[in-house]
């Protein structure tokens, strides 16, 4: 694929895409919200000020979670969870709603602005975590699943339980999904270079960033981004 100038926004339209196309997109720093595919260098911030965009990705395989991550894993053991087919309904919807008291600009519609109308459809393969307590639905993670790679897309939860890094442990049942099915990396989406709310993705390492038309290095290397 083509590799895109130093400061960019480009968008296209795809239904339907093979799990092996999938991962060349992500691998070009693609990621969608339904059928609409997009990939940017930079975005304004709530002050104004511009900040430059890098995907990032965990090597599966290399993963290990530090103290405060397993701190975390080991808090929500006695946690349900369930992977499955994306399939909407109105308990998602819910928990959608009370999470997005959250933000306090740009603040999303539905959660159908992230996995479009009809996500059991496509335009690849998807796959939604649920965590539960008891019969308490507390988080939600939906993903993508190529052939040798994962792609998470969106995680919610329910903001009274924020003690629980809920977003955090998602994740890592993501990473451990891909490790179960022998993933190579999960695309774990945009950060900013700056310090941004986006940073506890660069918790997970080793870690790589995209850095745009030179390709993927490893997050820690000495390079520009923040930490």
């Amino acid at each position: 694929m083509n590799e895109p100038p130093a400061q960019f926004h480009e968008a296209f339209i795809c239904d339907s895409a093979l799990p092996l196309i999938m991962d060349r997109l992500w691998a070009a720093g693609w990621r969608h919200f339904g059928n609409y595919f997009f990939r940017y260098s930079t975005q304004e911030s709530d002050d104004g000020s511009e900040q430059r965009i890098t995907p990032l990705r965990i090597r599966v395989a290399d993963f290990r979670p530090s103290k405060s991550q397993r701190r975390v894993w080991m808090g929500n053991s006695g946690l349900r969870h369930e992977i499955a087919p994306v399939r909407m309904d109105d308990e998602l919807r819910s928990l959608f709603q009370k999470h997005k008291t959250r933000f306090k600009s740009n603040v999303p519609e539905s959660i159908e602005d992230f996995l479009g109308d009809t996500p059991e459809r496509g335009p690849c393969v998807s796959r939604m975590l649920r965590v539960f307590d008891g019969e308490r639905l507390l988080a939600a993670s939906f993903f993508d699943v190529g052939a040798k790679a994962a792609s998470s897309v969106y995680a919610m939860f329910d903001p009274t339980e924020s003690n629980r890094r809920l977003g955090t442990y998602t994740l890592l049942l993501e990473v451990d999904f891909c490790r179960m099915h022998g993933l190579e990396h999960l695309y774990t989406g945009y950060a900013t270079q700056e310090h941004s709310a986006y940073d506890y993705k660069k918790l997970f390492r080793p870690s790589e960033w995209l850095e745009w038309g030179a390709g993927w290095k490893i997050l820690g290397d000495g390079s520009s981004v923040t930490i």
